[in-house]
């Protein structure tokens, strides 16, 4: 009819007004919200017995059990540094590989077929070598979650490179600009993005690693103490390691996340 208003259901105006409604909360109090509700599906499952877990207070005052000891604290620090170490030595090196192979064509064709090699192997599968050559100190550990951490950020540098606009380039080569000029000013910012990408990839496989090397030879750390825990079937110490690599993990990412958006403050978000 006209002049009559087309509303639309109710149903969908209630939904559409709660999803609004959310969308103006902090992104903390959702996170917070995501993770009570996790715990208490933990809860709820193994209340029921269907799984023979332990329960998120038997996990936690494990947890406080070996702080007290000093155990948890050590273990996080051993596994830490080796992180911290085969990430930073990995990320180093892959930024300038990847800048060189995106850039230069000589480069990416005598350079890129040993990356695609070394990456279809899977650090993992480097550990019983970098033992038995390295033998079983923090040097083969270092090395692994160095070699995983590269793979993965030399890759994302390399397409970063190749995925900036050539209408950028050329527009600066009018403008009279030379290679020395367009590369540190258009092409280094425009790969940012795809960088982080590949740190924050780089960092998963990072944790991974280091679990995996500390499972094999080790003395310390918190892969090495799931294996113990193992040995005993002492599940809440299992599931204390497990919750302290995610926490760390997303401590870790959450901080990368934080440097993306400081140094990608120009480009267009949705």
């Amino acid at each position: 009819m006209s002049g009559s208003t087309v509303r639309p259901p109710a149903g969908r105006r209630e939904r559409g007004g709660l999803s609004s409604r959310l969308s103006k909360l902090p992104p903390i109090v959702l996170n917070m919200a995501a993770f009570l509700v996790g715990i208490a599906i933990w809860e709820l499952v193994v209340s029921t017995g269907a799984v023979v877990l332990p329960g998120p207070a038997a996990v936690f005052w494990r947890g406080v059990e070996l702080v007290q000891t000093g155990q948890l604290p050590l273990d996080v620090l051993a596994s830490l540094k080796r992180v911290l170490m085969g990430f930073t030595l990995g990320v180093a090196l892959a930024v300038p590989i990847g800048f060189l192979m995106g850039w230069y064509g000589i480069a990416r064709s005598l350079i890129e077929p040993y990356i695609q090699f070394f990456r279809m192997i899977p650090p993992l599968a480097v550990i019983p070598l970098a033992i038995v050559t390295m033998g079983i100190d923090e040097t083969p550990k270092v090395f692994v979650i160095f070699l995983a951490s590269f793979l993965s950020s030399v890759i994302a540098t390399y397409q970063g490179v190749l995925s900036v606009d050539a209408t950028l380039i050329n527009a600066a080569r009018v403008l009279g600009a030379s290679d020395a000029m367009i590369f540190p000013r258009v092409v280094v910012p425009a790969s940012v993005p795809f960088i982080l990408v590949g740190v924050r990839i780089g960092l998963g496989s990072a944790w991974a690693t280091v679990v995996a090397a500390e499972l094999i030879a080790a003395q310390r750390g918190l892969g090495f103490r799931m294996q113990q825990a193992q040995l005993y079937y002492d599940l809440p110490t299992i599931f204390v390691s497990l919750v302290t690599i995610g926490l760390l993990g997303l401590i870790m990412d959450r901080i990368v996340q934080m440097i993306d958006r400081r140094l990608t403050s120009w480009q267009e978000r949705a």
